[in-house]
């Protein structure tokens, strides 16, 4: 008997909505019950229980331990992963419900380690929005304060990005990839400690560049310095996988023993600004 070689074929754990929703009111965000495990296994669950409500244009930010599941809980938000128990709602409908082009479209996230391309700067930038004028990409890298250095630069603009951005620092990709995301006008942006190689000022005119620029929009700041959160509408603090509060920087600082350890840690050390 001849047995056949070809492998069978693979079925990818996030499937296309049969739905078909293709477009996202706005970025209202619900957790219903959610709890996760990237092994699919409710034995072994990296979150569990969550339930939450964030409304549209709030700015979120989110602290907690190595672990703590932060990250996981935001990437259930464009389908990178699907919840194991309960349900994810983005502008009032299942995730599972939209083309996962328009949910990943309508969400923006910049990681702490982001990707640039071989080519100019307006190339890369342009990533986020193929159409845009070079007035639109001067006026996101002023917001994401990338303007000043890149204007340092004599080619400015059309200054040549090595593989990965091998040629540009740690501070500075993460200021062109925040301008990249703005140019999406996403529904929701999501900053996974995108600010982590910057000042503490550099930092906050960023997050002042988001206020104005995208008001609308739902903003979700994971972060290690309080200083990058402090001034949001709420902070969630995550342990063990769950919430394990859920209040302003006051709040928390009244009635939350892990942010109020956390801050104090931070105060403590001075806060030492990494270099940009």
């Amino acid at each position: 008997m001849a047995w056949s070689t070809v492998p069978p074929a693979e079925v990818p754990d996030i499937e296309d909505s049969k739905v078909n929703i293709d477009s996202v009111a706005d970025g209202d965000i619900v957790f219903e019950n959610v709890s996760f495990s990237y092994a699919g296994d409710p034995d072994k669950l990296c979150l569990t229980g969550i339930d939450l409500h964030i409304r549209s244009g709030e700015t979120i930010g989110i602290i907690g331990g190595t672990g703590s599941g932060k990250t996981s809980l935001v990437q259930l938000i464009p389908r990178l992963y699907d919840a194991t128990l309960g349900r994810v709602l983005v502008g009032g409908r299942d995730v599972r419900d939209y083309e996962l082009d328009t949910l990943r479209n309508a969400v923006a996230v910049v990681l702490q380690k982001n990707v640039l391309f071989q080519g100019t700067i307006k190339e890369n930038l342009r990533w986020g929005d193929e159409n845009a004028t070079d007035e639109e990409l001067v006026e996101v890298c002023k917001l994401a304060q990338a303007d000043p250095f890149i204007s340092t630069f004599p080619d400015g603009y059309d200054t040549f990005i090595e593989q990965g951005g091998t040629n540009v620092s740690g501070g500075q990709k993460q200021r062109l990839c925040i301008a990249r995301a703005l140019l999406k006008k996403p529904k929701i942006l999501i900053l996974d400690d995108s600010t982590s190689a910057v000042d503490t000022r550099t930092d906050a005119l960023i997050r002042e560049g988001l206020k104005t620029y995208i008001p609308s929009t739902t903003k979700i700041i994971i972060a290690q310095r309080i200083s990058s959160v402090q001034d949001a509408d709420r902070i969630i603090v995550m342990d063990g996988g769950r919430i394990d509060a859920v209040g302003t920087h006051e709040e928390l600082l009244k009635n939350n023993a892990i942010y109020r350890e956390v801050y104090d840690s931070q105060q403590k050390g001075g806060n030492e600004d990494e270099q940009a």
